[in-house]
């Protein structure tokens, strides 16, 4: 049996890919933060998320994986100034009654085990439509390929993006090369409370789907 604060076993739950796809969820208050995760089950998901496809079959795209806590630290105040400017309210630091779940993360995510930060070489800045699609086509796909692995292994996680407001103060904390490279979300990763999660509601395919034209 495990000793107290010992690092679990790993953890695959056996699901069908369809169940993968449909049930991998933006995951916030259901997050562990006290149970830590193994790191090889980190890497085992950055794996598969390099088997991503790329864009013009470059393989340009990088992933920070932080578990200091001073460096979670760093990133979760990036996240909460973010946070707390676009809802013009002081940075949460403290619990408040019916705290709402937006304002409960911002306050909590430093206490998140494991943030992976998705990178790609390049900045966006004065690029035409087609050099964003590029720029973000393979990120964003092994991005999302590294959420569907972690769901399956019994991790969740949540793509954030308060924190690109401060993205140069993240770079600096992290020491990625800011002028060179672009960090295209913020993953907070824990093991999950409970491994059950349904379908998310979502529009009639009639109203999304268009065939042949608009």
């Amino acid at each position: 049996m495990a000793g107290a604060g010992s690092i679990p076993a790993m953890t695959h739950l056996g699901l069908s890919a369809d169940e993968v796809l449909s049930t991998t969820r933006s995951v916030r208050r259901r997050l562990d933060l006290e149970r830590p995760i193994d790191p090889e089950l980190i890497d085992e998901c950055l794996r598969l998320a390099v088997q991503a496809p790329t864009s013009e079959g470059h393989e340009n795209w990088h992933f920070v994986v932080v578990t200091d806590p001073e460096q979670r630290r760093a990133l979760g105040d990036c996240y909460r100034a973010a946070w707390a400017d676009y809802l013009n309210e002081p940075p949460p630091t403290e619990e408040i009654p019916d705290e709402p779940r937006s304002r409960w993360f911002a306050r909590i995510i430093h206490d998140v085990p494991v943030m992976v930060l998705p990178c790609i070489e390049g900045r966006p800045e004065g690029g035409s439509s087609g050099d964003l699609a590029a720029l973000y086509g393979s990120i964003v796909q092994a991005g999302w390929s590294f959420q569907l692995a972690a769901r399956e292994r019994g991790l969740g996680s949540v793509w954030t993006t308060f924190h690109l407001d401060y993205e140069r103060r993240a770079a600096e904390a992290l020491g990625i090369p800011y002028d060179s490279v672009t960090q295209v979300a913020l993953i907070p990763v824990a093991h999950t409370l409970g491994t059950s999660f349904k379908p998310g509601r979502r529009r009639p395919m009639s109203e999304v789907v268009h065939r042949d034209r608009w």
